[in-house]
């Protein structure tokens, strides 16, 4: 059976993704050349350009994919959880795990923000957005003190993104991580009533 343009289109936006993830994950955006792609792929310089624009248009793609997978990882944390609470407190520390494993340290934390640049407003909208939404359930469940949960969503997340970099930054050096989850726990029993 034929397949419609449609899926033609996703199948081979899907083939060019997954080998520049892979390319990106092993040498580093810097080290790797749209051939290594399109060759891994099985496709032409010509499809990377109509599909992404570029080298650089393919990373935010890749880096927004994996974007999105990070926010189910830590959507279904928070699900399992039993509170509020805990469904915060795991749900920051998974982030700052993540940062240490080398995919996302390298493609996301790393790569992302020297070619790309901040993320990218819808990114971090999302992201404050569902921090808000635990700060807010926290609130009213009586879990921490009242305050404007926008505001603090974006001091969380800030503190939480710059420990991201930080951990990434140098991942030889193995205290880090251990060091940011320790400070973590520190700063959201501030938060915390009683």
């Amino acid at each position: 059976m034929a397949r419609s343009r449609a899926e033609m289109i996703e199948a081979t936006r899907a083939k060019l993704l997954a080998a520049a993830r892979q390319a990106f994950r092993q040498a580093g955006y810097a080290a790797t050349s749209m051939d290594d792609f399109t060759g891994a792929a099985g496709l032409t310089r010509g499809a990377l350009y109509h599909h992404f624009g570029g080298k650089q248009g393919l990373l935010a793609a890749v880096v927004e994919q994996m974007d999105g997978e990070m926010d189910e990882r830590l959507d279904a944390i928070a699900a399992r959880a039993p509170d509020a609470w805990t469904a915060f407190r795991e749900r920051c520390r998974a982030y700052l795990q993540m940062a240490a494993e080398p995919e996302i340290r390298r493609i996301v934390l790393q790569d992302a923000r020297a070619v790309l640049g901040p993320a990218p407003d819808a990114a971090q909208q999302r992201c404050l957005a569902s921090l808000g939404a635990l700060l807010r359930r926290m609130m009213d469940e009586n879990a921490i003190e009242a305050a404007a949960p926008e505001a603090l969503a974006r001091l969380v997340n800030g503190s939480l993104s710059e420990s991201a970099f930080w951990i990434a930054e140098d991942p030889a050096d193995e205290a880090r991580l251990p060091q940011a989850l320790q400070a973590l726990d520190l700063m959201l029993r501030g938060l915390r009533r009683g």
